[in-house]
């Protein structure tokens, strides 16, 4: 596939590590608590922002940014 760009493997690898710290223990343990937001509890609502915002950057990281669909030089 000519001009298609894949994600770094080096951003791939820090995202799952960023994943891995995230929903581990002692970060998460910070979330576990009395509060609520709208009425929901603290806890799962911050793991599924966490897990959103891994999908937004595996997402942006897949894009490649630069050179993305049809900017890849290639004309109809």
């Amino acid at each position: 596939m000519k001009g298609a760009r894949r994600p770094r493997t080096a951003v791939l690898i820090a995202l799952c590590g960023a994943g891995l710290a995230l929903v581990n223990f002692p970060l998460l343990a910070l979330w576990d608590g009395d509060a609520t937001i709208l009425g929901l509890p603290l806890l799962p609502v911050a793991l599924f922002l966490i897990w959103g915002g891994l999908i937004a950057a595996l997402a942006l990281a897949s894009e490649g940014g630069e050179g993305g669909a049809g900017q890849g030089g290639e004309e109809p």
